[in-house]
């Protein structure tokens, strides 16, 4: 039967019949995943993937209920091999979960400012490492003068430890250069939730410099 005589939410209705086992499947196949929120970004991935394709072999005639466990099998080897509903993960790039399953590496935020304790540096192997490469950021700069830096290594970290852990997370996602979609996904929040905290973000440093450009 054609989808065009199959109204959308009797599809749904069927869908959700065989749900339970692909969700099964799914938590299966992706049990060895340690990290719950890439688990179950991965997992929401799958039933995604398989209600598109349920609705694609209805078009074609055919019913999906008949063999869900196989369905479910196709869509959790495609997500671990990079498929999304909205594309393939890139292979090039290097925040791309594919890139990094492909070629074995991993990626971590560098630190948000030289304001390090002695716990941070010495407590843990990497501490001076990552204190390091956060320099290795700042030595480039060529454009700032001298004391508008100094000023940004005290006032910066001061300012940024009136935010609660989450908000400084997403603040040093976005100092890192990350698109806002990106953050949105890693966030769990919307594209325009993260573009309303980096407007906010903005306005309440150049509020704590006293910059008077800052709209009341």
């Amino acid at each position: 039967m054609s989808r065009s005589r199959l109204p959308r939410r009797v599809l749904h209705h069927r869908f959700l019949s065989i749900l339970p086992v692909i969700l099964r499947h799914a938590r299966v196949y992706f049990r060895h995943v340690k990290c719950w929120h890439t688990k179950e970004d991965r997992i929401a991935e799958v039933r995604a993937l398989c209600w598109k394709w349920f609705r694609r072999l209805a078009e074609q005639g055919k019913d999906a209920r008949q063999f869900p466990t196989v369905l479910a099998d196709f869509a959790a080897r495609a997500v671990h091999c990079g498929r999304r509903v909205y594309g393939q993960l890139k292979a090039r790039d290097v925040m791309s979960e594919r890139a990094q399953q492909m070629h074995g590496f991993g990626v971590q935020c560098l630190p948000s400012s030289t304001a390090a304790g002695y716990e941070h540096l010495y407590g843990k192997p990497q501490g001076q490492r990552e204190q390091d490469a956060y320099e290795e950021r700042l030595q480039d700069n060529t454009v700032t003068p001298p004391d508008e830096q100094a000023a940004f290594r005290i006032d910066f970290p001061a300012w940024r430890c009136g935010y609660d852990l989450r908000k400084r997370r997403i603040m040093d996602a976005l100092a890192l250069g990350h698109r806002t979609k990106d953050v949105a996904r890693q966030f769990k929040m919307s594209a325009g939730r993260v573009s309303q905290l980096r407007r906010q973000f903005l306005t309440e440093w150049r509020r704590f410099v006293g910059d008077t450009a800052v709209p009341h």
